[in-house]
Formats: structure tokens, sequence, C-alpha cells
């Protein structure tokens, strides 16, 4: 079969999976990701339909199509991005990443500041924060965002969601490796690497410095962590202090999201994220992040918590931990395969 051709059947195939309410979770999530990786006009359209709440009832499904489509930078995606940011009697977690996305794709005629500017008045405190944010960053970049602000870190969902010719594999890599610039878009640029990390430590723990600095303090640690293991574990015992002392969702299910990227083993970290997920008083959004963080991190002794946590009676939470057992159980296995057919090598101690 032809090269487009295959490509445009994997797409039907995928929307047509994604589209089906029948289908188990973790297929949802899988299609949604190759229709990520795919990319095309269709694809985005699929991402598109399902992000309506008109046509779909799973609030989960509808984060990860914004999320996706931000990531994506796909601006044909901004009126439903905007029209489901206004609406606000909406999903509330929905909506945040609705504002993240915006400020992701950061369109030259003003229509996504416009949306972000009005959110920042937002009744819901995850919306209007992330909004301040995202209309922070566009005003600091200008049109088009910061096209370097990204990790090379990519968690076990970003890994399956990259295509192999994005971004490229450098002539020296290991056959199979995928190797880019950024497997994410961040909300907002980090500090300089060489910022000590005993200053990163400080700002990030501090409840009384603003949240651009909270995040951008995070961010750097995390670049900073990458070099190795040691510099990884230092970095997620940090993060896991700040699950356990912070006052904002917000805040929380970022760190969540980079301890997922990190896929450090580090005890305080680890536990961190299962008290977040058995805190039933906690935002869901937290809970979804550390439950998605686990599955990446994929330590066999959290298997039992992702299981149980799988029938909780709040749908984000059952959906997010069906979706991590599966992330999980590709990660123990050894491999992910992306959208066009590459085997990525997974490298687990």
């Amino acid at each position: 079969m032809p090269e487009d051709a295959a490509k445009t059947d994997a797409v039907a195939r995928a929307a047509a999976t994604l589209r089906d309410a029948r289908a188990a979770t973790p297929a949802r999530f899988s299609a949604l990701f190759q229709l990520r990786a795919l990319a095309t006009p269709d694809a985005v359209d699929a991402l598109v339909e399902r992000l309506r709440a008109s046509r779909e009832r799973s609030a989960l499904v509808r984060h990860e199509c914004a999320f996706a489509l931000g990531q994506m930078r796909e601006r044909r995606a901004i009126d439903a991005l905007i029209e489901t940011l206004r609406d606000g009697d909406d999903d509330g977690m929905v909506r945040h990443e609705c504002a993240e996305a915006l400020g992701a794709i950061a369109d030259d005629d003003g229509r996504c500041a416009t949306a972000l500017r009005e959110a920042v008045g937002d009744a819901r405190r995850e919306v209007a924060e992330t909004a301040a944010l995202a209309l922070r960053k566009l005003e600091m970049c200008g049109a088009g965002g910061a096209r370097d602000t990204g990790s090379a870190t990519g968690s076990a969902k970003e890994r399956a969601s990259r295509r192999r010719d994005d971004g490229g594999t450098t002539g020296g890599a290991e056959e199979g490796k995928m190797e880019t610039t950024c497997l994410s878009v961040d909300p907002i640029p980090a500090m300089p690497t060489e910022t000590p990390f005993e200053r990163l430590k400080a700002v990030v723990l501090d409840d009384a410095h603003e949240m651009w600095e909270r995040y951008a303090a995070m961010f750097a640690l995390r670049n900073k962590s990458c070099a190795d293991r040691e510099s990884s574990d230092a970095c997620a015992d940090v993060l896991g202090e700040v699950l356990s002392a912070s006052g904002s969702a917000l805040l929380k299910h970022e760190v969540c999201y980079v301890l997922g990227q990190l896929q450090s083993a580090s005890p305080g970290a680890r536990d961190a994220l299962i008290r977040c997920l058995e805190d039933s008083r906690e935002h869901p959004m937290v809970r979804h992040e550390a439950a998605e963080a686990l599955g990446s991190i994929a330590h066999p002794s959290t298997r039992g918590y992702l299981e149980s946590f799988a029938s909780d009676p709040e749908p984000i939470i059952a959906e997010s931990c069906e979706v991590a057992l599966e992330i999980m159980r590709r990660e123990r296995e050894g491999e992910i395969v992306t959208a066009d057919g590459a085997v990525v090598a997974v490298k687990r101690d």
C-alpha cells in the first residue's frame, strides 16, 4: 500500500476507535496518541471533534485532545479551544487544558491572547491561573511563542505520540531509538540551567513566589537533572516535597507531569504521587496526573495502587488509572511502538 494511503487508512481507523465510546479507555488513548503523531488534517479534525462536549462525554478524553492539539500547535483547533475555554459551565480541567493549548499555539491574529485575557478573571482558579501564565508567555515571547520552549525528556505517552521523523534521529543514535530536540512544549520558559540547584529548590518550594517563577524553576530543575540518574533523583525528591507542601492544584498537577517525564525511581517522589492519588479531597487534575506519572515511572510496587483506583467513583481517576496501567505494561515490556511503526527502545532499570 502506498505511504499516503497507509497513513489515510491509519487515521481513519484511529479516529473510529477514538469515536467509539464503547471501546476500552486505553484503546481510545492509544488511538488519540496515534492521531497526534500522524497529524494529518483528518487527524486534527478527529481530535477537535472529541474535544467538543456535545460529542464526547469523557472529560479525560476531551482534556487529552486539548493537550494534544496544543502540543501540535495546531491553529485549526483555535476556534474549538476558545469556545470550550469560554464555557463557564464546562469541566474545569478541560478548560484549563484549552487555556494552556492556546498559549502553546500562539496565533498571529491575537485570538489566543484575547481569549486568555478574558479567562484571567475566571471563577475557576485552575483556569484563571493557567490563562495568566499562558498570556504572560504570549506577551513575553510574541506571536508564535518561544519555539524552543520545551523538554528533550519525554514521558511514556509523549514517546508514543511522537513521529520518528519529527526532529529526526542523530546519525550516531542506536537503531530504533528516538532522539529529538523537544518532546514537549512547556507552558512557560525554564529558568537558565546554570541557576544553582539550591536556588531553584528554594523558589519551587516557596508558596510566596509567583506561579510563573515556580514553574520556571521546576522546568529548570528538570532540564538540569537530565544529565544522570543521581541528578534526576535529586530533582524528583524536591518535586515530591512540592506535592506534600503546596496548596496550588495547578502547580502540583504540573509537578506530577514532570515526574512522569523524569521517570525517576526516587522512593520519596513515588510515595508523594501515591498520596496524591489516594487523597479523594485532592483536585482531580492532580490525581489524574499522579496516576499517569506512576504509569510512566512503571515501578512494580505501584501497580496495586493503580489497579485499586481503576474503580474509583470519579471517572477521571478511574480512566486515568486504566491508561496508566497500560502505559506501565508497555514500559515494563521494554518498548513503545509509535504511530508510524517505529519501535522506540525504553531503558528500564
